[in-house]
């Protein structure tokens, strides 16, 4: 699976308007999500250690004691355990988020599609 054509990967909603695709390897996972406005994904936490970078549109970002708005372009870590919250504001947005090591919960969701190639590769 060395190359994804992200268009044709699953999509799963994992909270109202917010959906992801997340292929996986070994070691980390790729998150990308597609949000409605005024999605939320609520404060929590988790042992992976998580970055990502904003691709469209504008959300309101928590991460630990500080709260931003970013914009497309605007990358950010979050470290193993640390609260952290999203709000899409302002129209959609898309983002892609890093996981490492593999979110358990996100990969169980897309395991009947690791090693079908015609859901993950070009």
């Amino acid at each position: 699976m060395p190359f994804i054509d992200i268009k044709n990967f699953p999509t799963v909603e994992i909270q109202p308007g917010v959906r992801i695709r997340a292929p996986y390897g070994k070691n980390l996972l790729l998150s990308y999500l597609e949000m409605d406005e005024g999605a939320v994904v609520p404060l929590h936490n988790h042992p992976h250690e998580q970055a990502g970078i904003l691709l469209e549109g504008k959300l309101e970002m928590t991460i630990g004691d500080e709260v931003k708005v970013v914009e497309a372009g605007s990358m950010f870590f979050v470290p193993s355990n640390v609260y952290h919250k999203a709000v899409v504001v302002g129209g959609p947005a898309v983002a892609l988020d890093i996981f490492s090591p593999v979110r358990e919960d996100y990969a169980k969701l897309f395991n009947k599609y690791v090693g079908d190639s015609d859901a993950e590769t070009d």
